[in-house]
């Protein structure tokens, strides 16, 4: 985004005739001085203002030192645009007449046109202590802190300028942005708005104003102002960027990308307008014109972090994983103290199925940022997978360190104990979580599974039963359910429950051979057999044995 809009100081004076002071007014030397002044005035007139120049440097090297001469001479160096000449010029005409304000005036501007802000603002200074009614003197001395970044001193002296022409467009802006460095906007954006009342086409005001609206995230007073300077100036690079702003903020991802291929069109070097057009590409799904963006954003800046990561993550979701990494690698290269690229070369490994070689990543996430729960979540998961049950159990015991009333972190680390034989230690983590929650499904699962690993069944039931009445229907919790029902001789309820869980899943096979038998029994043959060969259909290694027990 654009800085805020610092207009320059002041022109230069006007060169005065060789007649306006006298040579003993003027500090003129031998009297063969006005001879070079009046040959360098003529020259100038004749529009020859090198010729005009040398004629000045040779009274310089004739000794003939005058204030006239430096005076002169300063003043033609500086049409020339020779700026650090005119300031030597003038230096030595505030030597030889240092109660001469236009002199130190002059020296001023000349310093603030080769940036020497410092310089400027002491020769502006003593400008306006010699004469403090020079309100050209009082806006220079403004501007130059407000490039030397003292808002507070541009303020007073914005101010006294304003005492002496209380509406002086110029003075007026440079207040604004003063009271806009120093954190006030609000008053900063009356004053761009008193300055657009009197001058609609106030580019500068118009931009200020949109650089506040961003500021406060206010995208429609973005827009308002944006969209005028737009009219003004079709290129201008703040109101694309403000238009591109207010689009993203709205969720308007094509209008961004609109606004930000007009802005790297018309401001083809501009960094951020391809990284925000690769970032619209990439909400909208369209992958290829994103990486395409993101590439031409690191031919800008070949350093971005962030882009690197960006362009890893549309890698990935075009299929190009080597691409994807060498985008994350180059990522971490252009700032290892990044997180996101090591966590995402942690996820593509993981989804890749490089298991132990995601842990050491993970592990890498979590050096950097030892807070990052959800690494050491994911660390634990795979620890569980490949049944490292003991070293997923200080994984998700760290989760809840950092966040104490985290469900599943609780409901892994039970796995992670029952896994190492600890059923004691997973029935209390499980009945934690039904304190904290208790309808919680994933304690009542996991109690459930601990109960029939220990056969006992009528606690089993009870905890299925109550899965049921909080809405679980998936296939395995009903079959379950029938089959403790059937354990414990309620025949009508198993069936039910075989049925129920045939609905959510009607080929297991398990249940078909169970409501089978059941039916069987009940004498209901024909629909048993229907059951049973059903169940043949899905698994036909249940067959094995059907004519008599093994001959191995």
């Amino acid at each position: 985004m654009s800085t805020t809009a610092i207009r320059n100081a002041t022109k230069i004076t006007s060169l005065r005739t060789a007649h306006s002071e006298s040579p003993e007014r003027s500090g003129a030397g031998p009297s063969s001085a006005p001879g070079y002044l009046a040959r360098a005035v003529a020259l100038h007139l004749a529009g020859q203002r090198e010729e005009a120049l040398k004629q000045l440097q040779r009274a310089v090297a004739a000794n003939e030192k005058s204030a006239e001469i430096y005076r002169a001479m300063g003043h033609i160096q500086f049409e020339l645009g020779d700026f650090q000449e005119s300031a030597k010029s003038y230096r030595m005409l505030a030597q030889l007449k240092p109660q001469y304000a236009m002199g130190w005036f002059n020296l001023a501007v000349s310093l603030e046109r080769s940036d020497d802000w410092d310089g400027a603002s002491e020769a502006f200074h003593k400008a306006c202590t010699l004469d403090p009614k020079q309100l050209e003197a009082q806006l220079g001395l403004g501007v130059c802190q407000l490039r030397m970044e003292d808002p507070k001193s541009a303020l007073g002296s914005f101010e006294h300028c304003l005492e002496l022409s209380p509406d002086h467009e110029d003075a007026l802006f440079g207040k604004a942005v003063a009271m806009q460095s120093l954190g006030h906007p609000d008053e900063a954006s009356q004053l761009y708005q008193r300055i657009l009342k009197r001058n609609p086409e106030s580019e500068e005001s118009l931009s200020n104003l949109i650089l506040i609206g961003m500021s406060k995230q206010n995208f429609d007073m973005v827009r308002e102002h944006s969209e005028r300077l737009l009219e003004l100036h079709p290129e201008s690079t703040v109101a694309l960027e403000g238009l591109a702003a207010w689009a993203s903020a709205a969720g308007e991802h094509g209008l961004t990308a609109k606004f930000c291929t007009l802005l790297v069109s018309a401001v083809p070097g501009h960094f951020e307008g391809w990284f925000n057009l690769a970032l619209a590409h990439q909400k909208s799904d369209r992958w290829e014109q994103a990486a395409e963006a993101y590439d031409e954003a690191l031919k800008l800046r070949p350093q971005s972090c962030e882009a690197y990561t960006n362009l890893g993550i549309v890698r990935e979701q075009l299929g190009d994983e080597p691409g994807a990494r060498a985008a994350y690698d180059r990522a971490i290269k252009a700032n290892p103290e990044a997180l996101a690229p090591v966590w995402n070369v942690a996820l593509l490994l993981e989804h890749s199925g490089l298991t132990e070689e995601a842990e050491r990543w993970y592990k890498q996430v979590l050096e950097k940022a030892p807070k990052e729960d959800e690494a050491r979540f994911r660390l634990g998961y795979l620890r569980l997978q490949r049944e490292d049950y003991r070293g997923a159990a200080e994984a998700f015991e760290g989760c809840l360190k950092y966040r104490p009333q985290w469900p599943e972190a609780y409901a892994n680390l039970a796995l992670a104990y029952t896994g190492m034989g600890d059923r004691d230690h997973a029935e209390r983590l499980y009945e934690k979580m039904l304190d904290n929650d208790p309808k919680s499904m994933d304690a009542l699962r996991g109690l459930a599974a601990l109960a029939i690993q220990a056969s006992d069944f009528d606690t089993a039931l009870e905890h299925h039963v109550r899965l049921i009445d909080l809405g679980e229907r998936s296939a395995e919790v009903l079959y379950n359910t029938g089959l403790m029902y059937e354990k414990a001789g309620q025949l009508d309820k198993a069936v039910r429950l075989y049925r129920d869980a045939l609905a959510q899943q009607p080929d297991m096979p398990e249940a078909l051979l169970n409501l089978g038998r059941i039916l069987e029994s009940n004498g209901k043959s024909e629909e048993a057999r229907t059951c049973w060969s059903k169940a043949l259909e899905v698994e036909p290694a249940l067959a094995q044995g059907y004519f008599g027990p093994s001959m191995d």
